[in-house]
This record gives C-alpha cells, structure tokens and sequence, in this order.
C-alpha cells in the first residue's frame, strides 16, 4: 500500500478549494504547454513519423484543459468524501495516500513533453508516460475506494493515458528514437492545405 508523504503531497488547500482544485492542474499544464513553444513543438510533430491513429496537433490543447478539468474534480470529491466527519478512518487514510500518488502522477504529467518535444529524448518520455499510466491507474484505484464519482472521474485520463503511451512509443520507434534535427519549415497553420506527415505521401 502507498504511504502519504506530506514532502512531496501538494497542500490540502489545493484539494479543500473546488475552484484551486480544478484550475490547479489546468494552469499548470497550460504554463507547460506555453513554455514548450506550441510552434515550435507543432513543428517537430509534424516532422516525425507518426503511429497510426495519431490525431491533429489541434486535438491536445482542448483535449488535456478537459482531462486536467476532470482531474482537479476528482481531487476536490476525494478530499470532501474522504475529510466529511462521517467518513471512516479508512477513508481519510485512503485519499492521503491517494494525494501523495495525485502528486507525484501530476508531476510525471508536467514533465513529458519538455522530454518528448525539447529535450527530444523519447525514451525517457516514453518511460516517463508508461510510469504515469501506471500510477494513475494506482491512483484511480484507490481514490475509487472512497468515492465512486472520485475514481470514475479520472478513467477518461487513464484512457487516455494508454492512448497517450501507445502515440510515444510508436512515434519514438518508428523515427529510430532519435528526434534530432527533425522540423519542417512551418507550422500547419501557415503551409499550403496540403501539409501532411512526413511519412505521408501524396495521392
């Protein structure tokens, strides 16, 4: 069973406020987002080879305010079941555990593409998003355990996840796990409408 390690928990106000519950984890990716340079990491995306299913760069954005959205409300739920005066002693130990790994996974979530599209170091990302899927999996385990609504409400992120690491992983084998010197000239919003993938062939 995971412990609850106040040195590396965020701050129960984080989980006390609805409001900072859910922002929190959306302001966070958005100031990762923004200083990964969206153009520049827009590039690089569509320079590599790209796993079947791959979606448009668009998707990302609206895609992860959602999922952060979601997690910050499964954050908030989890700490207000698992603090009422009512709940069981078991309960309130639960979602202390389940902080620690909300911590940690959080931090795993902010780290991947800084790994992926600066640092061009897709094994690392590609480990780093596999041991994310895996403590978030953990996560919505035990958070589920003190409110339903709590662990329903990160499963579209857990599937996400898995989708998330399926795109990693294909991407980094697929251009020989190696991102060096792979950019085109222009995003996709300032090419022809013909942009495609490199790995894309005209019909």
């Amino acid at each position: 069973m995971t412990s609850f390690i106040p040195s590396i928990t965020l701050p129960a106000l984080i989980f006390q406020n609805p409001a900072a519950s859910v922002l929190f984890p959306i302001a966070l990716g958005t100031a990762v987002g923004f200083s990964s340079q969206p153009k520049e990491t827009q590039k690089s995306y569509m320079a590599l080879k790209q796993p079947p299913y791959r979606p448009p760069p668009q998707v990302f954005a609206p895609t992860w305010t959602v999922l952060y959205g979601l997690m910050g409300f499964s954050a908030y739920r989890a700490y207000s079941v698992g603090f009422d005066p009512l709940a069981s002693n078991t309960k309130h130990l639960l979602f202390k555990q389940g902080a620690t790994l909300y911590s940690v996974q959080l931090a795993l979530n902010l780290v991947w593409m800084p790994l992926f599209y600066v640092a061009k170091r897709p094994i690392e990302a590609t480990v780093d998003i596999a041991a994310l899927a895996g403590v978030t999996g953990y996560l919505t385990y035990v958070w589920g355990q003190v409110d339903s609504l709590a662990g329903w409400a990160l499963v579209p992120y857990l599937g996400w996840l898995g989708f998330a690491t399926y795109l990693s992983a294909g991407t980094g084998y697929l251009n020989g796990w190696d991102f060096s010197d792979k950019v085109v000239d222009a995003t996709p919003s300032t090419k022809s409408k013909g942009t495609k993938f490199i790995d894309e062939k005209d019909n």
